[in-house]
């Protein structure tokens, strides 16, 4: 029986986004293993024939002393399994995770880099040298490890022209895939006003000042603006309340019904700077929700401007509200955006091609 362990710095994180992976390697008599700090998530992967090991990680730690006890807690959890694969995800399990495949002498390593964050938005000199360490880190545990997935072209792009990674080694499977058996359109019923709506964290960078602003010059139509999304303390970039309670936007904070909620919209807005590939965009795409998002880096790796959404520049509120009104006026326009972003998650985004691009990297390579 071949065994193989997903690291992940979160177990929510593996929970919602990696288990249809999981569940098909059990399917095919995998013995498959979630390596993960304990979270809300830990206790369930039992339920779906996956073992769940914990280690101690701190997550927003700098500390080098710190770095390397949790290298060590990973490595006691990965020596006795004796696996054949371990696949990483996100940078510091990447990085981690590579080294300690290395000594353990795991014999496929697998990396994948789901975004590059907020220090690449960063122009501080904290992101700078955070940001040079990190590629030094990467490039080391990408030559130890024998594949790194991408989530979209352009940090595929990236890596390979700063030499983070070897182009033999780099797979571009785009996005977690999304269940499009669950996400699928339903019937409705109209609203008084046109509804668009925003999902994502309360942080400056993925655009929540100009989601304001382009509501604020919107102000006189018949549109109604929702923002889900809880607040990141943590965050240097965290929104205050007091700016999500202003404006002509309604503020609902955190809410579970992500998908009856986009039922009932009627246009998606992510005006974000840069991204992996947004789970948000693919859920209003499957949902035939025309979106109107930025030209950035992930983002556009779900919108085919002027076929399913549009594209608009990064940071630019008046152009966002140009499209959004476009769109609020033309009911016919909506639906056919609508559609087309459904046949594109289809085919390219439905869960079932993701993990049968993630089997065949394992299957080929043990």
């Amino acid at each position: 029986m071949k065994k193989i362990a997903f690291l992940s710095h979160l177990d929510l994180n593996l929970y919602l986004f990696r288990l249809p992976i999981m569940i098909a390697l059990v399917k095919k008599g995998y013995k498959v293993y979630a390596i993960v700090p304990r979270g809300e998530k830990f206790e369930l992967f039992a339920q779906h024939g996956v073992i769940a090991l914990e280690y101690k990680i701190e997550r927003k730690s700098l500390n080098p002393l710190k770095e390397l006890q949790t290298i060590y807690n990973i490595y006691k959890v990965v020596k006795k399994l004796d696996l054949d694969i371990l696949q990483n995800f996100t940078a510091k399990p990447n990085i981690y995770g590579s080294i300690v495949g290395y000594f353990a002498k795991v014999p496929l390593l697998v990396n994948a880099v789901t975004g590059l964050g907020s220090f690449y938005l960063s122009e501080s000199k904290k992101a700078h040298f955070v940001k040079s360490v990190m590629e030094v880190l990467y490039k080391a545990s990408n030559k130890k490890a024998n594949f790194c997935i991408f989530q979209n072209s352009d940090d595929m792009h990236y890596f390979i022209h700063k030499g983070l990674v070897d182009e033999k080694k780099a797979v571009l499977i785009k996005s977690s895939g999304i269940d499009t058996t669950v996400f699928k359109p339903v019937e409705r019923g109209t609203n008084d006003a046109v509804v668009v709506l925003m999902i994502a964290r309360a942080i400056w960078h993925k655009g929540i000042r100009e989601y304001y602003e382009a509501a604020e010059l919107l102000k006189s139509e018949n549109i109604r603006f929702i923002l889900i999304g809880d607040t990141d303390e943590g965050n240097l970039s965290c929104a205050d309340a007091d700016f999500l309670q202003s404006g002509n936007v309604t503020w609902l904070g955190h809410r579970d019904d992500i998908k009856e909620q986009i039922a009932m919209s009627d246009i998606f807005v992510l005006p974000s700077y840069r991204e992996g590939v947004p789970r948000t965009l693919l859920e209003a795409a499957a949902l035939a929700k025309p979106i109107v998002t930025t030209d950035a880096v992930g983002c556009r790796e779900v919108v085919d401007d002027g076929e399913n959404g549009f594209l608009v520049p990064v940071g630019s509120a008046e152009a966002l509200m140009h499209k959004i009104k476009l769109l609020a006026d033309d009911a016919h326009l909506r639906e056919v955006m609508g559609k087309n972003g459904r046949i594109k998650v289809l085919n390219e985004f439905d869960i079932k091609i993701v993990v049968e691009k993630y089997l065949e990297i394992y299957e080929k390579s043990v």
